[in-house]
């Protein structure tokens, strides 16, 4: 037997407002466990017809903080998800508050970070969408 992708997994400093923001990505809750011996949950959360546990994110949250852990997520590159109107996505996800890091000027591409500045790249389905307004002369907020 070879190996096997199982999950992505991301600390998480806020566990509700974390489930939120990959709720808003479109990702449904898979499955939620408690640990009271190790005092943390683990969320598991997947897009609505990969609930298989192909294409996980595992968000860690460790109910007595993560004290000593690395604050800057950058080391761990990001999340890629194709989605269907990456225009309509970023409307949605601006609309709730979230910094469109890298906007999809190009119809194709966009960066988003999640409330723990875990980078999400978000990738249009198919062919690039024609350059459409605001977004083709929006500027890159911070980095991702």
């Amino acid at each position: 037997m070879g190996i096997k992708y199982l999950h992505t997994m991301v600390r998480v400093a806020d566990l509700e407002k974390s489930v939120e923001f990959y709720k808003l990505l479109g990702l449904k809750e898979r499955r939620r466990s408690e640990n009271e011996k190790g005092r943390f949950t683990l969320v598991f959360l997947c897009p609505p017809d990969q609930d298989d546990g192909t294409a996980d994110v595992e968000l860690t949250y460790n109910w007595d903080g993560d004290d000593g852990l690395p604050s800057d997520s950058r080391h761990f590159g990001h999340l890629a998800y194709t989605v269907p109107d990456i225009y309509a996505m970023c409307g949605a996800l601006q609309a709730a508050g979230v910094t469109i890091n890298r906007p999809p000027r190009d119809g194709h591409m966009a960066f988003v970070r999640s409330p723990d500045n875990i980078s999400i790249e978000l990738l249009q389905q198919g062919d690039a969408l024609p350059p459409q307004e605001p977004w083709a002369s929006m500027e890159n907020v911070g980095h991702w």
